[in-house]
């Protein structure tokens, strides 16, 4: 029976329920004889050998969660569109509260779900009476931070099927205006006036002529009105549109699951962004997955709350708040400030924290400096080694007495009632998931995607609290590597590009048929550019990029290639080497100053030596940055793309040093592995 259940990729619970009924019959050595396995000190390890994949043919792999061959699409019958979801939760909840908002130093304040979906209702009227369309050719672009407010405004582009385009100002003005153009959009709404004179100004010099109609979440005086008149842009009150909609009410026309729900563009680290384009069924397939694989864990309900602090722009934010809509939760907004975060989880007290992983590094560090002496650290690791054991066995709690000795406060600053942390973005420190896995006494999941997949595609699989890995596929997709022949990957090693596909992968992006046809092959394969590795246990690992554009910590991508023609072009510097790491929040650099300039470079600024003594000069390396770090802003580089420390190496990088590929390329995975002391000594010092 047991190798029916291997080889046929039946279900791991099934399998559970298999072995547990044995117990009943035989001592637990003679279950393991039976099987030919060691023995083991309990069954977490067993369960934790078995693999959480199953392979299908032609090398891809799926969820065993799934229990058949067919990818989900959807977990409930009722809720196939973003619409339905909400629709659902308005049902199931008894009208109960939906979003919240709170001022300083005041309780939350909370909008039922029948106030949400009748002003959504009003607003999406009223942007019919503003020649808006009931159809997923009107895009519609919010330019806001998380508030009520946003909802309200998506939920009524999906009451009417419209498409949403999120804005952000991280983007850049240039980058507005280009999305504004790409997606014709002529409706943004906004919160704060200051955003929209951003987008007069465009009008203004006569960039974005389809943009027509701005509206304003928050009150705005009348001079920036008389503006837009100049312009031909009407200015209007989200109120206003809101009472124009409710005196002209348009019954509801729901979207198809195949109908465009959202164009997510990508922040485009070289040239422009690019549109993700996502269905409604994109979205719900993609928290189906989630449902599906913490089910047996834990189950959602109308008491959860989630806090929401993540950019809405982006799909992870939006794919949790989905799984609290879809079950009647309630949504808790931030303040706006992020130094206010922790008082607002305490006035909060959420269940559900998705968070990336430069917060989670920030808490880490802040719960060791603490404990300042070294019996207080001896003591706080010893704690978490005995919380560690019990993670590592499977009983997740936080009523132990180490958590009454040293988490509680921890858990408290969070709010006390946390069940669920969610983690994405970038990859976290086995380290500090495995601390705080132990300090939080809460269920703690890690996921790796992107916006092209919607936001996840691998999920850490219940009962298995490794770390340093990215968990299994999800049950909306499949997952396989395909060789990387220039990067020396290969699938007969169980490495290579990680390629996605299932309902949860996008269409395409909008008007771009050159990069959507990079993306995605001709079999629906979603092309990712990342390198995995499978683990034994079925679990994938996240091993380099194929394009050498990578993550910090706090979830940006970087193009370091652009980022070292930039710099080259120091005076004193011949070749520089861009490294980051996915685990740390800042770029360091190995620079090799140019042998004829450097000196004389040098020497004007009073610093003499050869250039043996120039190399090791403390002095000119702080130069040499400063010039760097100054090139890098004129050259409109953002702060997270700008180097913080430097190595000076005075050996060229070459052919010969195996360094440089035989056309003068920077081979990467070599210059990182000859300069491993130097970036981890650069690392350090920086902190």
């Amino acid at each position: 029976m047991l190798t029916f259940f291997l080889v046929s990729g039946g279900s791991l619970w099934l399998l559970a329920e298999f072995v547990l009924s044995l117990l009943e019959k035989m001592q637990t050595q003679e279950i393991l004889r039976m099987l030919r396995l060691p023995e083991l000190g309990d069954l977490g390890q067993f369960f934790r050998s078995l693999s959480a994949t199953t392979l299908d043919s032609g090398g891809a792999r799926r969820s065993v969660i799934s229990g058949g061959p067919e990818l989900l699409t959807h977990y409930y019958d009722d809720a196939r569109t973003m619409y339905q979801v909400f629709r659902r939760g308005l049902s199931i909840s008894g009208n109960g509260p939906c979003l919240g908002f709170r001022k300083p130093n005041q309780p939350y304040q909370w909008l039922s779900y029948q106030e949400v979906a009748d002003r959504a209702e009003f607003l999406g009227s009223g942007l019919l009476q503003h020649n808006c369309k009931a159809s997923t050719d009107q895009f519609i672009g919010v330019f806001a931070q998380n508030r009520p407010e946003w909802i309200i405004a998506e939920l009524a582009c999906y009451t009417y099927s419209m498409v949403v385009v999120p804005l952000y100002d991280t983007l850049g003005p240039g980058v507005i205006r280009y999305i504004i153009n790409t997606a014709d959009i002529s409706t943004v709404i906004v919160d704060k006036a200051w955003k929209a004179g951003l987008l007069l100004e465009h009008v203004e010099k006569k960039e974005t002529p389809g943009l027509k109609l701005i509206i304003l979440m928050e009150p705005f005086e009348e001079a920036l009105q008389e503006r837009g008149k100049k312009c031909g842009v009407l200015l209007k009150s989200m109120q206003a549109v809101e009472d124009c909609g409710q005196e002209n009410h348009r019954a509801p026309v729901p979207p198809r699951p195949d109908d465009l729900s959202i164009v997510c563009f990508t922040s485009g680290t070289t040239g422009d962004p690019k549109g993700a384009m996502l269905t409604h069924g994109n979205v719900v397939a993609d928290f189906s997955g989630f449902l599906k694989v913490t089910e047996s864990q834990w189950a959602p309900t109308c008491a959860d709350v989630h806090f929401s602090y993540l950019p809405l722009a982006h799909m992870f934010e939006r794919m949790v708040q989905s799984v609290v809509y879809c079950h009647g939760g309630r949504v808790g907004f931030f303040q706006g400030d992020i130094r206010l975060l922790s008082d607002d989880m305490k006035a909060l007290c959420p269940t559900i924290f998705p968070v990336v992983p430069r917060l989670l590094n920030r808490m880490y560090d802040k719960i060791f400096s603490q404990a300042n002496t070294p019996v207080k650290r001896w003591l706080l690791e010893f704690a978490a080694k005995r919380k560690q054991a019990e993670v590592r066995s499977g009983i997740i709690r936080n009523d132990s007495i180490w958590d009454e000795l040293f988490f509680n406060k921890i858990q408290a600053s969070l709010g006390g009632c946390v069940r669920m942390i969610v983690t994405g973005a970038a990859p976290v420190s086995p380290a500090v998931l495995g601390f705080l896995r132990a300090a939080l006494g809460c269920q703690v999941y890690e996921g790796y995607g992107q916006t092209e997949c919607t936001a996840g595609c691998t999920f850490t699989t219940p009962g298995d609290w490794t770390s340093g890995h990215v968990g299994a596929p999800l049950p909306c997709n499949h997952i396989k590597l395909v060789d990387v022949e220039e990067l020396n990957y290969w699938t007969s090693k169980g490495e290579g590009e990680i390629c996605v596909r299932g309902p949860n992968v996008f269409k395409g992006y909008l008007k771009d048929p050159k990069n959507t046809h990079e993306a995605l092959d001709s079999d629906g394969w979603l092309h990712t550019g990342d390198i995995g590795r499978w683990l034994p246990e079925g679990t994938l690992k996240i091993i380099d990029r194929k394009k050498h554009i990578f993550k910090l910590a706090q979830g940006e991508y970087i193009a370091p290639e652009k980022i070292e023609n930039i710099y080259t072009r120091s005076e004193p510097v011949a070749q520089v080497y861009v490294h980051g790491d996915s685990l740390k929040a800042f770029l360091v650099g190995i620079v090799v100053p140019d042998p004829e300039v450097m000196p004389c470079w040098a020497q004007k600024r009073g610093i003499e030596g050869t250039y043996a003594q120039l190399c090791t000069n403390k002095e000119l390396k702080k130069a040499i940055l400063d010039d760097m770090v100054r090139l890098g802003k004129e050259s409109g580089l953002h702060s997270f793309e700008q180097v913080k420390a430097i190595h000076i190496h005075s050996e060229m990088f070459s052919v010969h040093n195996g360094l440089l590929t035989p056309t003068l390329k920077a081979k990467r995975p070599e210059l990182r592995g000859y300069f491993k002391k130097q970036i981890e000594e650069l690392y350090t010092i920086s902190i």
